[in-house]
């Protein structure tokens, strides 16, 4: 049996093509998102399972990856569906006949506008791309684009995670920080905890500080380098019912999966990882057995900018998982320059004006 089966969805990778040779006469896989990046996370999973049932893995991305994917060919879509549905048995938590005593799970949109700063950075950047873009061709385009991309996120975040400079890390120059701060607040009065998930390590820590001392509360703050005693016993002392309300920081890729942390009812995605899946698996560090109160998960997004619009094409592509049965920044790299500017593109109307 192959657990958390995602994890050979590279058929290249030495971890995959271990597995494979492993010798059993049933086989098994468990997995919370046997699509997580792109189609053929499932055609490996299938070729663990039952090798050849999916074709090859040149056939499947023709016949079907590249239709379902890129053309939303819904005729390709219910004929892989029609493959793989004989041979999955899939349970959902929020099905009351698999667990009858979860609470809900209540999603909302946090939008937020730039600083005025924020926007002045964000132009920059923008401008200074779209020359080199012209220049760029191959490998060497597609990471122009993804450091673009990385850029551009750590400005709407805020811009001293950007700038990189020690200025002051404060909520007056990033709309995000403040509402984040002033949720939390409101939050922590009514006597309620909660996880703050962001994918940069170093305004992790900065997040942690601020919340700290501006907001008074306990914090802890898990990240790649955390080591498993100091882990389990911040999540002891943050699981502790006769404890304060806290706020526990996690990096998305450390705090996203193997750890129990009911005591939070309030999730935070302060940045955004571009992947339904494993935005999904970090939120379920708190919406799992063991809780009892409704958990509210609460993504921002700042407005007129790239996350704005990366965030609706988003939602475009967890329809794509779900009708088989979600994508990291790389899919963004295939777009042409024309689609990459308009991606990135600063709407000015969405500034904030302080």
């Amino acid at each position: 049996m192959l657990d958390e089966a995602q994890n050979i969805k590279n058929p290249e990778a030495m971890q995959t093509k271990a597995i494979l040779k492993l010798d059993a006469r049933f086989r098994l896989a468990l997995t919370g998102t046997p699509v997580e990046n792109r189609l053929l996370d499932l055609w490996s999973i299938f070729n663990f399972l039952n090798p050849g049932y999916l074709g090859k893995q040149a056939g499947f991305r023709k016949h079907f990856e590249t239709p379902i994917q890129r053309d939303r060919d819904p005729a390709k879509s219910a004929q892989l569906k029609r493959l793989v549905e004989p041979f999955i048995l899939r349970r959902v938590k929020t099905d009351p006949a698999i667990i009858k005593d979860l609470p809900d799970k209540v999603e909302n949109k946090q939008y937020c506008n730039l600083s005025r700063e924020q926007a002045s950075l964000y132009e920059a950047v923008v401008q200074d791309v779209e020359t080199q873009l012209q220049e760029s061709e191959g490998i060497q385009r597609q990471g122009l684009m993804l450091s673009t991309l990385m850029k551009l996120k750590q400005i709407c975040n805020h811009p001293a995670q950007f700038l990189q400079d020690n200025s002051p890390f404060d909520a007056s120059r990033s709309h995000k920080l403040e509402r984040l701060s002033d949720m939390l607040t409101e939050m922590l009065s009514e006597g309620e905890s909660a996880l703050v998930f962001t994918q940069f390590t170093e305004i992790g820590s900065q997040l942690e500080r601020y919340i700290k001392t501006h907001l008074n509360c306990q914090t802890y703050y898990l990240h790649g380098g955390t080591s498993r005693t100091k882990l389990e016993q911040m999540i002891n002392r943050f699981q502790d019912a006769d404890s304060p309300p806290a706020v526990f920081v996690l990096s998305l890729k450390a705090g996203g999966v193997g750890i129990t942390l009911t005591r939070a009812n309030h999730v935070f995605h302060f940045d955004r990882w571009w992947n339904p899946a494993v935005e999904d698996q970090a939120t379920d560090r708190a919406f799992r057995i063991g809780q009892t109160r409704n958990v509210f998960v609460h993504k921002f997004l700042t407005l007129g900018t790239l996350e704005e619009r990366i965030d609706q094409m988003i939602e475009e592509k967890k329809q794509v998982a779900g009708a088989i049965v979600g994508s990291d920044e790389s899919w963004l790299t295939q777009l042409d320059n024309e689609a990459f500017r308009q991606l990135i593109a600063l709407n000015r109307t969405a500034i904030f004006d302080d």
